[in-house]
């Protein structure tokens, strides 16, 4: 799913809303969430998960097109972490 497609699913099950007014939460949301993380904060979103930011240190890679070495500095990325209830919603269907 693409953020277009969750502003019109929320817009359709909450006809209340116009979509314009749907997407300006979607995106103060994600915008809020963005921002946080930048900050080096932690977002949890209770049953949902939680994201964070993992720094990820200097190292040695390599140009898969070549095989030359290449340094790669350290950089920031975000990380992602299931909560408990996703993670059993998910998991109902495969249960034994």
């Amino acid at each position: 799913m693409i953020k277009s497609e969750l502003i019109q699913r929320i817009a359709r099950r909450n006809g209340q809303l116009y979509q314009r007014d749907v997407e300006t939460i979607v995106s103060t949301i994600l915008d809020e969430i963005t921002a946080a993380l930048a900050r080096g904060d932690r977002v949890e979103l209770r049953g949902f998960g939680a994201f964070s930011v993992k720094k990820r240190d200097a190292r040695t890679g390599r140009n898969p097109r070549t095989g030359a070495q290449v340094s790669v500095q350290e950089k920031c990325v975000p990380f992602f972490k299931t909560g408990k209830e996703m993670r059993e919603r998910l998991n109902e269907n495969y249960q034994d």
